[in-house]
């Protein structure tokens, strides 16, 4: 078994455990980021990190088997395969479409059919959420969520039982109260190009 400890030393052997000063999906902005894409490049890594989540799922009572794994695209859509791998399901991912999570590429799921809703990280809970109405609305159930991280001064509150293998509780900030753009440092957005550094709001010189 995986303990916090091994998985945390998993990022940070992989270099996937970053420093310095980003935007995260959310909006909001940390000074330390999971980049989780990093780790999982190492098919021995995601391999050992989806077995553990699918014991997690396993000593879950469910009166209905288990049949697929759902995943927000693009970050959770490894996880999902990896869970869903060691379970021996299938997974699926939800795809934005004018700021809605849907379901494409033949993708479907069948009334009544028991899902777990998957992700990389959990910060807000936010697209996850999401992806669950997705999964209520075709008519399935949301038999639990699974994350790789969850991140976040608070602990997120799910309506079925949430299997976690890392939680890192790392302080965010709105951009108004951000310290880091106060001190004028390089604001990044992960797997994007630099952003200007955020402006310290003040008085207009003319």
């Amino acid at each position: 078994m995986l303990s916090q400890d091994d998985v945390l030393e998993m990022f940070k052997s992989r270099g996937a455990f970053l420093e310095g000063h980003f935007k995260l999906t959310s909006g909001l902005h940390s000074n330390n980021y999971l980049q989780c894409a990093l780790l999982l490049q190492y098919g021995c890594d995601g391999d050992r990190l989806g077995a553990e989540l699918a014991r997690s799922i396993k000593k879950q009572a469910t009166e209905k088997p288990i049949t697929a794994v759902v995943t927000p695209a693009i970050g959770g859509i490894i996880m999902g395969y990896v869970i869903a791998r060691a379970l021996g399901i299938r997974t699926i991912f939800a795809e934005r479409v004018d700021g809605k999570f849907v379901l494409r590429r033949g993708f479907a799921l069948a009334p009544d059919e028991e899902v777990i809703v998957a992700e990389d990280v959990i910060t807000t809970g936010g697209s996850v959420r999401e992806v669950a109405d997705l999964v209520r609305e075709s008519g399935a159930n949301v038999a639990g969520f699974a994350a790789l991280a969850e991140r976040g001064s608070s602990d997120a509150q799910f309506p079925a039982p949430k299997h976690v293998l890392l939680r890192l509780p790392l302080v965010t900030y709105t951009q108004d109260q951000c310290p880091l753009c106060q001190q004028g440092i390089p604001l990044v957005k992960p797997g994007s190009r630099p952003e200007p550094a955020c402006r310290q709001a003040g008085p207009v010189k003319k």
